[in-house]
């Protein structure tokens, strides 16, 4: 893999480009087409089903937005001084003070993320105060990282490292301020830096990928590290950062060869022997390839380029105009996807280790996430399912917690607030997976 990265700059895309912003839904049982957009910098093509059907788009209860307030309640008082969070080493599982171990980059970025989601930025929003020592907090973390390190901190032995890798934190990172960047303007003084860091998280991401395409050191699960190290350099490449194609190319191949669509077999030897962390990933990395595949042939039957009833295959995505490797690569994600997805949501996968740890909250993310990249419509039989069973294990306190393995409060009620409130980015979720103009 070659170190310097293709550049798949917002310059390069500018000629089949338009800006597509983030959204967030408003809080409140609504129902309907989301509202008008706050300007964001993101480019990308014109998705194929732009303007979503409203019933996509599903009503918030009240019993969600009730534990959604106590989670963030709680949220906000594990800040650490340094404006920070913390998950807690590995060796200390058993204690569950957010105050009492170093802020991680990790923890800290997941946090961000769920409060990102949750309708705020730096600048605005109920969490806005917060969300600018988080992102100061990323930024010197980065910034103060020796370019040549392949993470971001000093910090060893993290519960989130141990558990999903050693360079987690870099992934989670990279994601967030992809997220971030969504959605402020490209004209904002920060923009260059938030810029500098994130192209110095991808660098770092496609330096630590092995010849497999999964990211080197994993951890117990590192298979959850290599699927959110995908999900970076795509949401990199969606804002403009420089992104090594080949290198996401072998990040996508990586998760989709853990599961074998035709014998429904899972690779979980990267998944701690479960087979919910595999599948997941192998779901998440093969949306948005399943996305263009189907885009493709939708757009295709349209023009008369095939029958109306001719199915996603290599064939007829060859005769659709894409080249014969393409056509493979594009229906391989297709079928990865369709039948990873199944498998993800059964009753004997779903489970996972046996209850729950924070592993489990990630994989049900990237299922969710997944779903709605695709305009799966079985997304919403995912929520009502996923939400009901977050709501039956929060704490008294408002937060949740792990009961293996990641078991921080923090990082764990992070993640089951980016799950409740998912419903807020899917209009930026099906944006990212879009790939096909109209």
């Amino acid at each position: 893999m070659p170190n310097l990265p293709t550049v798949a700059s917002a310059t390069l895309l500018a000629a089949a480009a338009v800006l597509f912003p983030y959204t967030t839904a408003p809080r409140g049982e609504t129902d309907g087409p989301a509202p008008e957009p706050a300007p964001g910098c993101v480019f990308m093509t014109v998705y194929e089903g732009a303007g979503l059907d409203s019933a996509f788009i599903l009503k918030t209860s009240s019993e969600v937005l009730t534990a959604e307030d106590r989670g963030y309640d709680w949220l906000l008082s594990a800040q650490n001084n340094d404006g920070g969070f913390a998950a807690g080493n590995h060796s200390q599982q058993q204690v569950l003070d957010p105050h009492a171990a170093p802020s991680d980059p990790a923890t800290t970025a997941m946090v961000s993320m769920a409060l990102l989601r949750a309708g705020s930025t730096v600048k605005d929003g109920r969490f806005a105060p917060v969300l600018a020592r988080t992102t100061e907090f990323l930024l010197q973390a980065i910034e103060r990282s020796p370019e040549e390190a392949l993470n971001i901190t000093p910090l060893t032995g993290t519960q989130i490292q141990v558990k999903l890798g050693q360079n987690i934190d870099v992934a989670l990172a990279a994601q967030y301020l992809s997220n971030l960047m969504g959605r402020m303007p490209c004209n904002d003084p920060k923009h260059d830096r938030w810029m500098q860091a994130l192209n110095s998280c991808t660098r770092r991401i496609q330096r630590a990928q092995t010849a497999n395409g999964s990211v080197q050191g994993s951890g117990w699960a590192g298979v959850l590290q290599s699927s959110f190290a995908t999900n970076a350099l795509e949401s990199a490449e969606h804002v403009g950062a420089l992104v090594d194609k080949q290198a996401l190319e072998q990040a996508r191949d990586f998760q989709k060869g853990n599961f074998d669509a035709n014998t429904g077999s899972v690779a979980t030897e990267t998944a701690a022997g479960i087979t919910l962390y595999a599948v997941s990933g192998s779901t998440r990395s093969s949306a948005k390839e399943a996305c263009q595949a189907e885009e493709v042939i939708t757009k295709a039957k349209r023009e008369g380029k095939v029958d109306a009833d001719a199915p996603v295959n290599a064939d007829m995505l060859q005769e659709a105009g894409m080249n014969r490797d393409d056509a493979e690569k594009a229906s391989t994600a297709w079928n990865v996807y369709n039948a990873a997805k199944v498998r993800a949501q059964s009753n004997d996968v779903i489970s996972g280790f046996g209850n729950n740890g924070g592993e489990e909250f990630m994989s049900y993310l990237q299922t969710g996430e997944s779903l709605i990249i695709n305009k799966d419509q079985s997304w919403r039989n995912w929520y009502d399912a996923t939400t009901a069973r977050l709501l039956g294990i929060q704490n008294n306190d408002g937060s949740w917690n792990g009961h293996h393995c990641i078991t921080s409060p923090v990082f764990c009620t992070a993640t089951a607030l980016l799950i409740l409130s998912v419903n807020n980015d899917i209009e930026a979720l099906v944006a990212q997976g879009a790939t096909v103009q109209k």
